[in-house]
């Protein structure tokens, strides 16, 4: 796969307990994006973190949470990322969501053996 020297980071910023039916809601948007041949998706959990509501979520021992931030990152092109917004609309309920142009220097496959 190739991937455009100019390409579209889009960032998802939930919570590890929001749900998307049966999985985790950022289970379901990897799968989704994977689904859709999405050049790649990782899933970054945050120590701490605050959102909208200002409730602070940490992994501090006195303060131990169970809904600790959760950053989805997804590459693409732009035309890419774009049809998968609405297929994201339909999938998250509340959370942040960003996008960012950014210039892709390399994007290499894993070798397979023959």
């Amino acid at each position: 796969m190739e991937l455009p020297h100019d390409s579209v980071l889009l960032r998802i910023f939930i919570g590890e307990s929001d749900r998307h039916g049966h999985l985790p809601l950022y289970e379901a948007i990897v799968l989704k994006a994977r689904e859709l041949h999405l050049a790649g998706a990782t899933v970054l959990r945050g120590a701490m973190g605050f959102g909208k509501s200002s409730r602070l979520h940490t992994t501090k021992i006195l303060r131990l949470s169970m809904d600790l931030p959760l950053v989805i990152e997804i590459t693409d092109s732009e035309e890419k990322i774009g049809a998968f917004l609405p297929v994201l609309d339909g999938m998250i309920s509340g959370g942040l969501v960003t996008l960012e142009k950014v210039r892709t220097i390399r994007y290499v496959g894993a070798k397979r053996p023959e």
